[in-house]
């Protein structure tokens, strides 16, 4: 597992995302789609994507999403959302931190 520089924030005001860190903050956008966006913001990069989670998410690759999250539930994690069409999985650590592990 290797941690990537993304990062990943939710929100229901895409519009207003995008005026926020490209126009204010003048963040480059790297990606514009109908439900997410990209910023460069030099140490990481930051998506924004149409959901309703409060809280960061941090990225992680590995070579096997099955191994990983099998082995990642036995250790305490739970599953907070899993999308198999990106694929995607995003977890909560026994500490509270929520991470995304996707396939290297």
């Amino acid at each position: 597992m290797i941690s990537t520089r993304d990062v990943i924030i939710q929100t229901e005001r895409l519009d207003a995302a995008k005026a926020f860190y490209g126009d204010a903050l003048g963040f480059e956008m790297t990606m514009n789609r109908e439900h997410m966006l990209g910023f460069e913001t030099g140490s990481f990069r930051l998506f924004v994507e149409r959901g309703s989670s409060p809280e960061p998410v941090f990225e992680y690759e590995v070579a096997d999403l099955g191994e990983a999250r099998a082995k990642l539930l036995s250790l305490g994690c739970t599953i907070v959302e899993e999308d198999s069409t990106v694929p995607r999985i995003y977890l909560r650590d026994p500490f509270g931190l929520v991470f995304n592990i996707t396939h290297a």
